[in-house]
């Protein structure tokens, strides 16, 4: 039977629309937009008061499997995907094992068919994240793999990083840098500035990710290549990615809601859910965040979506860096954008800019299209209740928070993978 989604506001940022109208689904494929006939054999789903745009692809998650499955699985972090509005996702490499190898990409990939969202992954560029031997980045394609990254650190020898780059750009793959200067972060805990101090607790100084992205983008300047550059957090930062585009410099980078939505302020309480790598910033981090966002400086939304039990984020001294982050992630980045941004230009950044960035069809309403589609309504306020989430860990920093917007209903290839 066909499903007629019928009366809603379509926003499809790829073929610039943003308007009512009916969107005919037949069997996985999107047949048909417009003002669409009801007619015999067909699902018909009132949309009124609801926006339908395309699934939102999270282009930083850590689906903690294989071999950190207590936290996250691969099925538990789709559902978590699909309560939030995310059809397609890219999964960081920094499992355990790692995966380098084009069998555990293979594995990964082949488990992921049957989960609620469309697993893409990332492998690393070097073997076990040693950060000085490159992987073999054609056999990891030839598996499945469309990106490279060595998430969690930088890839620590500089001629690892220009062979991993070229050979990225090459084989038509993404290259997506984490960017930190491991000796000024080594053993900081959050954000150096007034909070830190204040709590004698050692501090990240900003420079400790500038320095990184300076790195990345001097490398990618100088080999002539494109480089991705992951969780942006620093006004400094945002400075060196602007500068760089101005340059000519192929360069693209992501920022997450928590970086918009919060300060270094919220640890205060003493609470590890609010750590994070990088760590939250002050307000004038999170207000050149927001300008960047706005004047094109950064090119996407992701989430760093990071699981991690209660009883490791029990002790805030010891606790692991890391928050989660898919199923609040609409609803966070358009709380912080709302004021700012065109509801349309957030969905293109949660949406259809990743997935150019990241060459996969997706982020599109286009007939012939997968039918991954989100059912949004922007006006809903909801708080938020880390016992009502869908993943299997419950480290959110919205917790508590009043946030506005609410996925309601998401299908992925025609087929209801969540309803509120």
């Amino acid at each position: 039977m066909k499903i007629l989604l019928k009366g809603a506001r379509i926003i499809d940022p790829s073929q610039g629309l943003d308007g009512p109208g009916d969107i005919l689904i037949d069997g996985e494929s999107i047949e048909k937009i417009g003002e669409i006939p009801d007619a015999e054999n067909c699902d018909i789903v009132d949309c009124h008061g609801l926006v339908a745009a395309p699934g939102l692809v999270d282009m930083h998650v850590h689906l903690r499997d294989p071999g950190q499955t207590h936290k996250e699985d691969v099925y538990s972090a789709c559902r978590a995907a699909a309560a939030g509005g995310v059809t397609s996702l890219l999964a960081m490499p920094n499992t355990t094992p790692p995966i380098d190898s084009p069998e555990l990409v293979a594995n990964l990939l082949d488990r992921a068919k049957t989960a609620d969202a469309r697993v893409y992954t990332a492998a690393c560029v070097t073997k076990g994240m040693s950060g000085n031997e490159c992987t073999d980045m054609a056999a990891l394609q030839r598996a499945g793999a469309i990106a490279v990254s060595d998430d969690g650190k930088p890839v620590g020898s500089m001629g690892c990083l220009i062979d991993g780059l070229t050979k990225a750009y090459e084989l038509g793959m993404v290259f997506t840098a984490h960017c930190e200067d491991m000796e000024l972060a080594k053993g900081g805990l959050m954000n150096l500035g007034p909070v830190s101090k204040k709590l004698g607790v050692q501090g990240i100084p900003s420079t400790a990710e500038d320095n990184g992205v300076a790195r990345e983008i001097d490398a990618a300047a100088r080999m002539k290549v494109p480089v991705h550059i992951c969780h942006v957090s620093t006004k400094g930062s945002v400075e060196l990615v602007r500068d760089a585009k101005r340059r000519g410099v192929q360069v693209t980078a992501e920022t997450c809601p928590h970086y918009l939505m919060l300060t270094d302020e919220a640890l205060e309480s003493m609470d590890a859910d609010y750590r994070m790598n990088p760590p939250l910033g002050s307000e004038e981090d999170r207000e050149a965040l927001v300008e960047a966002l706005c004047d094109g400086t950064l090119d996407v939304i992701s989430t760093d979506h990071a699981p991690h039990t209660p009883e490791e984020k029990a002790d805030f001294t010891k606790a692991p860096n890391g928050s989660i982050g898919m199923e609040t992630s609409f609803a966070a980045a358009w709380t912080a954008l709302k004021d700012r941004l065109e509801l349309s230009a957030v969905i293109s950044l949660m949406s259809t800019a990743p997935a150019k960035i990241l060459k996969i069809p997706a982020g599109t309403l286009k007939p012939g299209a997968k039918a991954d589609i989100v059912l949004i309504d922007p006006d809903e306020t909801w708080v938020v209740d880390p016992n009502k989430l869908h993943g299997r860990s419950r480290n959110t920093p919205f917790k508590g928070m009043e946030l506005t917007g609410r996925v309601r209903v998401t299908y992925l290839n025609g087929k209801k993978v969540f309803e509120l």
